[in-house]
């Protein structure tokens, strides 16, 4: 698996609402109605990521948003493994 360029990231990212590439890795916050929303939506991540043997960082705060940050530790940048994760959670949450 290798790593992708800038241009490719910036062109997976157009597919992706609210996503952003930073230090290395893509990211978005989602903000929730409540505390269960926002930790309702950390297991299903938690469940997506385990599929994919895949593990995001994932920041709870603020009571209601959930920071998810991805990158492919073991190459040291973005790959397409991260925007298959990202795609999952996506889809996950707008079912």
């Amino acid at each position: 698996m290798s790593v992708l360029s800038k241009e490719e990231i910036q062109e997976n990212l157009q597919n992706l609402n609210g996503w952003s590439f930073s230090d290395n890795q893509i990211e978005k916050t989602y903000q929730f109605k409540d505390f269960i929303d926002a930790f309702s939506f950390v297991s299903s991540v938690a469940f997506e990521s385990e599929k994919l043997d895949h593990h995001p960082d994932i920041f709870l705060h603020s009571w209601n948003k959930v920071k998810i940050s991805i990158s492919t530790h073991s190459v040291g940048g973005v790959t397409s493994k991260d925007f298959q994760l990202a795609n999952l959670i996506e889809k996950r949450l707008n079912k």
